[in-house]
């Protein structure tokens, strides 16, 4: 295997498996046969499976979520990396659901939560005759416990925080961030069609209390969305969900109100999810697109994914049921700007939004292929005669089988581009394993054997382009797409404006922007002198 510095940095300190001293007792190889041979056990032809599912890994061709590689074959068996919880307006639900996080961060996971169904502040409370604190105030006492509980006892938890655009604690949950403070959440607005159109035509809007179900107050939708561009142009946060859009596409009836913790998983309450990613620059070869190559990649990922689910060892009992009541997976795919080099075209053209379309339209068609052969061999997901696919196949082992994850870890370790990505910079250094800093420089440049006019960088890309390329993979992306329109310092609110309703016309699932050096710290750093 050829792995970076960087990459053995990582595996070292948070994957590979040591001893009660603390000793590295495992070989990144060792790690992927284990992986390899705990997915093979629901398999009759477990060895066959079990070499196939280690040479697909160990070529880099496809990588789980680290949960999965982390976990796979230990005392912690807990391999996804995607969970949403639900918060109900009482303290037994909020804290309920707060010891529910910290198991979920302990095995490795993120959580998402919608806060929109707790009342807002000032309403009255009427066991205690008192006042409500509203959902900003628990939100922080959420981002506190995670400070404290590493996922997986290997890193600090990941949360993402949603509210409603029409509750009426809508704008201090939009500048909650503003005077720094919740680390461990990433905020996102729930926004409708409807408030998208009242800001677009400077409308009024109704805030409703979530307890009553009345309107508590009108306020103009345009003074809402520019407090959430504002911010977002201050520290990247908050970002936008546009949750009817996400219902309309959902297979099941039940109605989703969170995501993970990045974005790119819609699921319901107590629904978890495992995703994996190909390697979309092993899949391409002077010129072309290898899709025979691919093609296979993508059914044994759809198998290995589709096991994980019952060999899973899931935090709570809830989680199990939902989860494999429905058998959502997440295929996704990094190294797409390498892909694009592979095969000549630049990031900023339309030929590449051309290939996002058709790499992933036939990513998700042979995935579904997968799917229902295995439906039709193990059995379709328990709620299949109550979903919409019902309608159109005989069967289905899967609710969904196609995500779009950032693959930040995944894709260092495959030595390729972060998910659909363009390449950051062509040098730059990664600020990362408590403050060490490492400096990378961009393989395929570095080789000499590439066009160097192939080779467009995140900020050279004009921020349209970043949002057709996620609008081109959305389009044929069963859950959602992880993507951040990255922008330089120079940026105007104005720019991050565009960026937002364009999103939302061609009809993303959610919309994240992120202004170079906006935030004091961060990971990836351009490094000219390097």
């Amino acid at each position: 295997m050829k792995l970076s510095p960087t990459a053995l940095a990582v595996l070292r300190k948070r994957y590979l498996l040591k001893n009660d001293k603390g000793k590295v007792i495992e070989t990144p190889e060792g790690m992927l046969r284990r992986a390899a041979r705990e997915a093979s056990k629901p398999e009759k032809d477990r060895k066959r499976y079990e070499k196939e599912f280690f040479q697909m890994m160990k070529s880099l061709d496809f990588l789980p979520n680290s949960p999965a590689l982390m976990n796979a074959g230990t005392a912690l068996p807990q391999l996804s990396a995607c969970f949403v919880l639900p918060i109900e307006d009482s303290m037994e639900s909020i804290f309920s659901t707060l010891e529910s996080m910290a198991l979920i961060h302990q095995s490795g996971g993120g959580v998402g939560f919608s806060f929109s169904h707790l009342r807002h502040e000032g309403d009255i409370v009427s066991t205690s005759r008192g006042i409500a604190s509203g959902p900003v105030s628990f939100i922080k006492i959420f981002d506190k416990a995670t400070e404290v509980i590493k996922m997986g006892g290997r890193r600090r938890g990941a949360n993402m925080g949603m509210l409603s655009a029409c509750h009426p604690d809508i704008l201090q949950f939009v500048n909650a961030k503003s005077k720094g403070g919740l680390n461990n959440f990433n905020l996102s607005v729930a926004a409708t069609d409807e408030f998208m159109r009242a800001a677009k035509e400077k409308k009024s809007f109704s805030l409703v209390s979530p307890r009553t179900k009345k309107a508590v107050r009108k306020i103009s939708a345009s003074k809402i969305f520019d407090s959430i561009v504002e911010n977002a142009w201050k520290s990247g946060d908050p970002g936008i969900i546009f949750i009817d859009e996400i219902n309309r596409k959902h297979p099941l009836r039940e109605r989703i109100e969170a995501t993970n913790p990045c974005g790119e998983q819609p699921l319901l309450a107590y629904e978890s999810c495992t995703l994996g990613s190909i390697n979309l620059s092993n899949m391409a070869e002077k010129g072309k697109i290898l899709w025979e190559k691919l093609r296979k990649t993508v059914h044994l990922a759809v198998n290995f994914l589709d096991n994980l689910i019952d060999i899973n060892k899931f935090p709570l009992p809830e989680i199990e049921k939902v989860t494999k009541s429905n058998r959502k997976i997440g295929l996704g795919v990094m190294g797409f700007a390498e892909m694009l080099v592979k095969l000549n075209v630049r990031y900023d053209t339309k030929e590449a939004v051309d290939v996002a379309e058709g790499v992933m339209k036939f990513i998700t068609e042979e995935a579904r292929k997968k799917s229902e052969e295995l439906g039709k061999k193990k059995g379709s997901f328990p709620n299949f005669r109550k979903s919409r696919l019902s309608k159109k196949y005989r069967a289905m082992r899967n609710a969904t089988v196609t995500t779009i994850a950032p693959t930040g870890s995944i894709s260092l370790i495959a030595g390729t581009s972060s998910g659909i990505e363009p390449v950051f910079a062509l040098k730059y250094t990664r600020q990362i394993l408590e403050g060490r800093k490492f400096t990378e420089e961009n393989q395929l440049w570095k080789s000499g054997k590439y066009n160097k006019k192939l080779f467009v960088t995140a900020m050279d890309v004009k921020p349209g382009q970043h949002v057709k390329i996620q609008a081109a993979f959305q389009k044929y992306t069963d859950n959602a797409v992880s993507k951040t329109v990255n922008l330089p310092y120079t940026a105007t609110k104005a720019d991050v404006r565009k960026i937002f309703m364009l999103a939302h016309q061609l009809r993303c699932k959610g919309i994240t922007v992120y202004r170079y050096m906006s935030k004091g710290e961060q990971v990836l750093n351009i490094c000219p002198e390097c």
